[in-house]
């Protein structure tokens, strides 16, 4: 393997659905502009409560992406 420089940049994904699709939203949504894309860290989960259910997720992810 070659030696390789990386970067990380902190993105935030939502999704009424679940903790998963904000997940896959946000990766998703950063490959739009961000090329090279190895990996992800989830840093936290939170959601949005109404009338006793969940009607949000908001999770934080570290993207750590491949430098040219």
């Amino acid at each position: 393997m070659s030696e390789r420089t990386y970067k990380k940049v902190e993105l935030v994904g939502t999704s009424t659905e679940s903790s998963d699709k904000a997940v896959e939203n946000a990766l998703a949504k950063a490959a739009e502009s961000i090329r090279n894309i190895d990996w992800f860290e989830v840093q936290e989960t939170r959601g949005h409560v109404m009338e006793g259910k969940i009607a949000h997720w908001q999770v934080v992810l570290k993207v750590g992406f491949r430098l040219d």
